[in-house]
């Protein structure tokens, strides 16, 4: 039998993202654009070494947005598979809950990291965001609307 340091320093590390779907009241989605990339994304990144998913969409929010906005509920848990650069990957996303327009206006991005920030369909957002991340935001939209959790592996609903 191994000890237990040796036993974890052989688990599996995953990485882990978090995101926050925000709604307007007509159902289109918040997206954010990256100043580093050309795709968009929903407000969210990276979870840090001893950070909760919850804990990292919220401080992700705080940085991109300036918002301090507590997290809804779980959504969506989307299992990413490895892919030529990047290991394998677990990402969560939250119920950011519906705003209306008038909280985009005076919207300021504290660390340059967004450039700008509006609300589209998902057939709009189909147009911005990578596939993937499109049929995410489909589920999580999907969960919203019955009440659920969705499970997904590459942003397609499996339960």
């Amino acid at each position: 039998m191994l000890p237990v340091e040796q036993y974890v320093a052989r688990l599996a590390r995953k990485r882990m993202a978090a995101g926050i779907v925000f709604r307007d009241g007509a159902g289109r989605v918040l997206l954010v654009e990256p100043s580093y990339k050309p795709n968009w994304e929903m407000p969210g990144g990276a979870v840090e070494a001893d950070e909760s998913p919850w804990a990292a969409a919220s401080r992700e929010l705080a940085e991109e947005l300036g918002w301090d906005r507590p997290v809804g509920r779980l959504l969506v848990v989307d299992y990413v598979r490895p892919r030529e650069s990047r290991p394998e990957a677990v990402v969560f996303v939250f119920d950011g809950g519906v705003l209306d327009e008038t909280g985009l206006v005076d919207l300021a991005f504290p660390d340059g990291e967004i450039l700008s920030a509006g609300f589209y369909t998902l057939a709009e957002a189909r147009g911005k965001v990578k596939p993937m991340l499109a049929d995410r935001i489909a589920a999580a939209l999907e969960a919203v609307e019955q009440g659920v959790t969705v499970l997904c592996e590459q942003g397609q609903r499996i339960a």
